[in-house]
């Protein structure tokens, strides 16, 4: 490789990138805007379920339970009614996702040692704020159990009354299980991978549309030249994106960072070559720009956002689809942000997801460093 004509190359694009402001606005603000817009707007937290009450029974024991309800951060009282067309016309109008029906004989059962059923109302249309709804209110409806045995066995003279078996859950790594913790990085993870691929799926194929391609043909420059010149100035620029997503992500949403920070920027360097020549593949296959960024975004973006385990759990997905998982380099890149960010883990225990992403980008580059062979005999 002849290092000389390597720089030329870069050069070129530099100067390249330089005047075409829509290349170097998609390379640097693009990311910053996905993050911001996702990272807002992107939630799995659920807080503040809208609930109303039928309260039969109004007493001091029902409203000591319905205030085990309104006193947690999981519930928001959105009002009281009286009847079932009341429930259901809350419902309907989304005002409240759960209702809380307590019955007639509410406090004379507990007063008598019997058991009393009250019934949970859930807007079943979304299933999982349904399930995540009915296990807050399953969470506090135990403990209201738990103090009632409690206080019945203190009442009949037992000097000690405990709950024989209580699980004490202690979370690791994410103690608030706040939802952005773990979307934060797997987002900086999606998004590098889409717009690593965006930016060089132009380039080979904006040299065939621009006729300078053939220019390109008359020097004496090898194609792995050809393709350690291109992918340079967007490794660099890639590196800006994540060293700009990374800010975004300390200092506009807070999340922690419990590893080192080296490491993220050091396997950034590991995904980014893996990324970018896979565009660049791309752009060599097609040589029409257009079709070049429709493919990079169908290639990239679907697969990281669903097959990555960002946002759905892959070991829930079907067997088939969780082998296929292992084809979407990002799948291992959104692990390895996942570990440093919220584990602090070390490079021993992301070795075999780095040394995939490092397998990954050089079969992409021999792969392009042949295509490009065939397209410049």
């Amino acid at each position: 490789m002849n290092m000389h004509r390597v720089v030329a190359i870069i050069s070129k694009e530099f100067i390249h990138i330089i005047r075409d402001p829509r290349s170097l606005g998609m390379a640097i603000a693009m990311p910053i805007l996905l993050i911001f817009l996702f990272g807002s707007s992107l939630s799995l937290d659920v807080d503040n379920v809208p609930l109303v009450v039928w309260d039969q029974n109004r007493t001091n024991e029902s409203r000591e339970f319905i205030g085990r309800f309104t006193a947690s951060r999981y519930f928001g009282l959105s009002g009281y009614v009286t009847t079932y067309h009341e429930i259901e016309q809350a419902i309907d109008r989304r005002e409240a996702i759960l209702a809380l029906v307590i019955p007639a004989d509410f406090s004379r059962k507990l007063e008598s040692g019997q058991s009393s059923d009250v019934q949970l109302i859930v807007d079943g249309s979304d299933a999982n704020t349904a399930t995540i709804a009915i296990g807050y209110a399953q969470m506090i409806t135990d403990g209201y159990s738990s103090s009632l045995l409690i206080k019945t066995a203190q009442t009949r003279g037992a000097k000690t009354a405990s709950i024989p078996l209580e699980a004490k859950p202690r979370v690791w790594f994410n103690q608030n299980m706040q939802a952005k913790n773990y979307i934060i990085p797997g987002l900086i993870a999606v998004i590098m991978m889409v717009i690593a691929a965006l930016l060089t799926s132009l380039t080979i194929a904006r040299e065939w549309e621009n006729g300078t391609m053939e220019q390109l043909l008359t020097t004496p420059i090898k194609p792995i030249e050809l393709i350690a010149g291109k992918l340079t100035p967007y490794f660099l620029i890639g590196m800006l994106d994540v060293l700009l997503a990374v800010l975004m992500g300390q200092y506009l949403f807070e999340v922690p960072l419990r590893g080192n920070a080296a490491l993220v920027f050091g396997m950034s360097a590991i995904f980014l070559p893996g990324s970018l020549t896979m565009g660049l593949l791309i752009s060599i296959m097609t040589r029409s720009q257009l079709l070049a960024s429709q493919l990079a975004m169908v290639l990239t973006f679907l697969p990281s956002f669903l097959l990555s385990g960002f946002m759905y759990s892959i070991a829930n997905m079907p067997t088939a689809i969780q082998g296929l998982t292992y084809l979407v380099p990002s799948r291992f890149f959104v692990a390895i942000l996942k570990n440093i960010y919220l584990k602090g883990a070390g490079i021993a225990i992301i070795l075999s997801e780095a040394a995939v992403l490092l397998i990954f980008a050089v079969v992409l580059i021999i792969v392009a460093n042949i295509k490009l062979k065939k397209r410049l005999v």
